[in-house]
């Protein structure tokens, strides 16, 4: 699998957890979810999670594990704090890439990083339910599976 594949993704996701397992590698680890209940009336592309029961972690389905191996830089923000904006130019939906966004121009102003050193970047968005993170990076995620112990299924 790799993100392009992701960018077709159109469930929902949560974050399982994220860390740095040495200085500048990051892994993200998302959870995909199921809805749980009946839906209320036809679903369209303007439903929201209101028009459903709960949304809980699939535990059935293995974790979805992305590692840069290395990054520019990266933010993890409270979704109810975010807003759509016209202004951003991306493709996907839990998980995107953008060809312009607020926070490329960030880094273009905040840091030194440019198409000479250390070479083109991209924004990769993962917008999971409660947290939306965003990372940049000259590549893309290797992207894998974690299998889920029993114990943690029968939760």
């Amino acid at each position: 699998m790799n993100y392009s594949e992701l960018l077709q993704y159109k469930g929902d996701i949560y974050l399982n957890s994220i860390f740095e397992p040495e200085d500048n590698t990051l892994i993200v680890d998302i959870d995909r979810c199921k809805v749980n209940g009946n839906v209320v009336g036809e679903k369209n592309e303007e439903d929201t999670s209101s028009s459903y029961g709960s949304i809980d972690i699939d535990y059935t389905l293995p974790i979805l594990r992305l590692k840069f191996d290395w990054y520019i830089a990266y933010s993890v923000r409270n979704e109810s704090f975010t807003v759509m904006d016209e202004y951003e130019a991306y493709k996907g939906r839990a998980f995107s890439l953008y060809s312009k966004s607020r926070y490329l121009d960030f880094i273009e102003v905040g840091t030194i990083a440019d198409d000479i050193y250390p070479g083109p970047f991209k924004h990769y968005g993962i917008n999971a339910l409660n947290h939306i993170i965003d990372v940049v990076s000259t590549e893309p995620p290797s992207i894998s599976v974690i299998q889920r112990n029993v114990k943690q299924e029968e939760l």
